[in-house]
């Protein structure tokens, strides 16, 4: 997906070989991800997708089972990898992870220090942030966790651009190597407060740190620490709502997913010719609502900058 080898580089410009990875989507709820083998075939629902049809397509094609059923093969961007990502721990969706890249202030060549990989999620996105000349350098206690998150980034085309090291951060803090060097610090620890000082060494001059934890108490004892060394402290909290757009015809009480949906109020003042035209019972509308599944609470996001020393 982010390789830095134009050759191999996984994109839209480019057709699909074998033993790359695709996010098979089969419907809005309903992806995974495939590597793509030519003597492999996908059986689902919609029938047998042989891989050796896939090869040689563009990223985006439609393919057909033998029954006529169908899929799109999409490229494993960071936004499709995260739904599809196998959940070794809680995760951080795509609201979290772009509000976090654009608040630490990452571009093209920054180092980036991350404890908590967890399943990758972020580390992820953080890659196509740095590339092609950053890196990511991300440290996890739990070494099966390292290892599984390394074989993730293989397969997604990023290992060139992310490094996992097995350490204990909150006990231990971040290797000394990295004092100074880093352009943002990112924390998803139980007790984010005891790396704190440690992050506070391997940021540059006016760096950035953000920390996620899920309780508010966490978010107190953090800014405790925080405010000796770091200004401009704030938390934030991400909620998202999604709307569904569909078509309906005006005065119907249901539209294409059965739900019951009240038709607009009728109005005293007589309509003109044209809006008549536009109200006519039965004639087609564009109707907007909330989402019925709604995510919501995922954490707390705190950020902090680091005080210049004069």
């Amino acid at each position: 997906m982010l390789l830095t080898d134009p050759s191999q580089k996984i994109s839209f410009n480019r057709c699909i070989r074998e033993g790359d990875l695709v996010i098979v989507y089969e419907r809005h709820d309903t992806m995974k991800a495939v590597k793509v083998c030519e003597n492999s075939v996908l059986q689902n629902r919609f029938g047998v997708f042989k891989h050796s049809d896939w090869i040689g397509k563009p990223f985006g094609s439609k393919v057909f089972s033998h029954k006529g059923g169908f899929v799109y093969l999409l490229a494993p961007t960071p936004e499709l990898w995260t739904l599809v990502l196998s959940h070794r721990t809680q995760i951080l969706y795509i609201a979290d992870i772009s509000f976090v890249i654009m608040y630490l202030e990452i571009v093209p060549g920054c180092l980036v220090l991350e404890s908590g990989t967890g399943s990758g999620s972020l580390t992820t996105s953080l890659a196509r942030a740095v590339a092609p000349a950053g890196h990511v350098y991300t440290f996890d206690f739990h070494e099966q966790r390292a290892a599984s998150a390394r074989d993730d980034f293989e397969r997604t085309g990023i290992s060139t651009l992310v490094t996992v090291g097995v350490r204990d951060i909150q006990n231990e803090g971040f290797p000394d190597e990295f004092a100074r060097l880093a352009d943002s610090v990112f924390l998803d620890l139980p007790q984010p407060w005891l790396a704190i000082p440690s992050a506070r060494k391997m940021l540059k001059q006016d760096g950035v740190l953000c920390s996620f934890s899920p309780c508010i108490e966490q978010v107190q004892r953090s800014c405790e620490t925080l405010i000796s060394n770091f200004t401009d402290i704030r938390t934030f909290e991400i909620l998202l709502r999604t709307y569904e757009v569909r078509e309906w015809k005006t005065g119907c009480s249901k539209v294409e997913d059965g739900s019951s949906v009240a038709g607009p109020p009728c109005k005293r003042r007589q309509p003109s010719g044209e809006e008549s035209v536009r109200g006519n019972p039965g004639s087609p509308a564009v109707m907007a609502r909330p989402s019925a599944e709604a995510r919501g609470h995922t954490g707390y996001l705190t950020f902090a900058r680091l005080k210049c020393v004069s």
